[in-house]
């Protein structure tokens, strides 16, 4: 029976230079929230027999994104590579919206949270549908899942 949706999922630890409480929080509440509820299938493994559950290992390396994608027994299925220029900008100003609501939620009143929480939320929707364009013909997903995936990459981006 057909299961597309990931089940276990890792960073490459070796990406990440830099972390504070905020950001591994953002990282743990992801992949949760991910494991739980999530559609992904990769439409090459998917179509070879293979459908699901699946182990994804994200990386980043010379400006691109590696999906390495697993059966539950760890045989390696394919491995898909999204280059990432065009989410350098939605990446800087994920980065900018999340240290100003940080900062917020410190300090600011709730209207002036609520006010860049939706902000947040905006810049974070708008990744997740380029996400989802960018994986158009390699893997069926859906918002909610592209959402959690563009918070994994942003977390692979921090350099410190």
């Amino acid at each position: 029976m057909a299961d597309p949706r990931i089940s276990h999922i890792e960073l490459d630890d070796t990406t990440i230079l830099w972390r504070n409480a905020d950001i591994e929080q953002e990282r743990r509440i992801a992949i949760f929230d991910l494991i739980e509820d999530n559609l992904f299938k990769p439409l090459r493994a998917f179509e070879g027999g293979h459908e699901g559950p699946y182990h994804l290992h994200l990386s980043v390396r010379d400006g691109r994104l590696s999906m390495q994608v697993s059966d539950e027994k760890g045989t390696e299925l394919e491995t898909l590579v999204l280059g990432l220029a065009r989410f350098r900008r939605p990446i800087r100003e994920y980065f900018a919206i999340c240290e100003s609501y940080y900062q917020a939620i410190r300090k600011a009143t709730a209207q002036e949270i609520e006010t860049i929480d939706m902000a947040r939320r905006g810049i974070h929707n708008d990744a997740a549908e380029l996400l989802i364009e960018r994986l158009d013909g390699k893997v069926e997903t859906d918002h909610p899942t592209a959402r959690r995936l563009f918070t994994l990459i942003c977390v692979l981006h921090i350099r410190g």
